[in-house]
Formats: structure tokens, C-alpha cells, sequence
């Protein structure tokens, strides 16, 4: 079976609050001397993601 995909679009604030939180989730998962690789790979998704301009046009 195929994985299914999902597609995000985030704004420069989003994509800023996001990251911020995956950082502070490390971090704490760190501190507690947790495993933190499932945080480390969507880290580096979220950081290797192309990044799109589009508009959006209000009707």
C-alpha cells in the first residue's frame, strides 16, 4: 500500500511557531533523558520542505 501524503501551508509566523515548538519539545524530551528521534525526523522535514509563494485572492 502506497503512504499517503499530506500537504501543509504555513505562513512565515506558522512555520516559526512551529519549529519554536519542535525545538522546545526536543529540548524537554532531552532534559527528561527521553528518545528524541521521532522529533528529530519531523524536525528535518519540516526544515528540508520546499517553500512555495502563491497569493491568495479574496472573492
Amino acid at each position: 500500500m502506497k503512504e499517503q501524503k499530506y500537504h501543509l501551508y504555513l505562513s512565515k509566523e506558522e512555520y516559526s511557531e512551529v519549529l519554536q515548538s519542535l525545538i522546545r519539545l526536543k529540548n524537554s524530551l532531552t532534559a527528561q533523558g527521553r528518545c528524541t528521534d521521532a522529533v528529530d525526523d519531523i524536525l528535518y522535514k519540516v526544515l528540508s520542505a520546499k517553500r512555495r509563494k502563491f497569493k491568495i485572492k479574496y472573492i
